[in-house]
């Protein structure tokens, strides 16, 4: 889903707060479920999911570096959206993650978390401590990586 066209907005990098704000709140009223004719839950519920991803800088400049990393898609032909596409979208996206993120930043951490699990490894081996603490080394790594993979703010 492409957050700017549920916000009707264009992907534009200089975007401040104040318009992103005015196009939510102009969507949400002509949506709202709690309008007299009914409103349009659906497209309500896609503008504020987009609200949600564009309301900050960083925000908007992740969302356009997962654009970048996207082929073109046609706003009138929907991708399909099943559990699986998604994981494979996530997959698609993540070498452009990394380079428009941090990529030295995460490489060391890569690094490090190999380092303490090899460590780990040949200085206590046979002790179920060891794979605890590469195990440990790696979900430092994994909940630590998603901060290095967005852009920095301002870009």
């Amino acid at each position: 889903m492409n957050p700017f066209i549920a916000l009707r907005l264009p992907p534009d990098p200089g975007l401040t707060d104040d318009q992103v704000r005015a196009a939510w709140r102009t969507v949400a009223a002509a949506t709202h479920p709690d309008r007299d004719d009914g409103g349009d839950p659906a497209a309500y519920s896609a503008a504020a999911a987009a609200y949600a991803q564009l309301r900050t800088p960083w925000g908007r400049s992740e969302a356009l570096a997962d654009l970048a990393a996207l082929p073109y898609v046609p706003p009138a032909e929907p991708a399909p959206a099943g559990p699986g596409t998604v994981a494979w979208r996530t997959l698609a996206m993540l070498p452009a993650r990394i380079r428009h993120g941090r990529p030295l930043r995460l490489a060391a951490r890569a690094l490090a978390a190999a380092a303490v699990a090899l460590l780990a490894v040949t200085v206590i081996p046979g002790n179920p401590a060891a794979p605890a603490v590469a195990t440990g080394a790696f979900l430092w790594l994994a909940s630590t990586a998603p901060g290095d993979l967005a852009p920095p703010p301002g870009r």
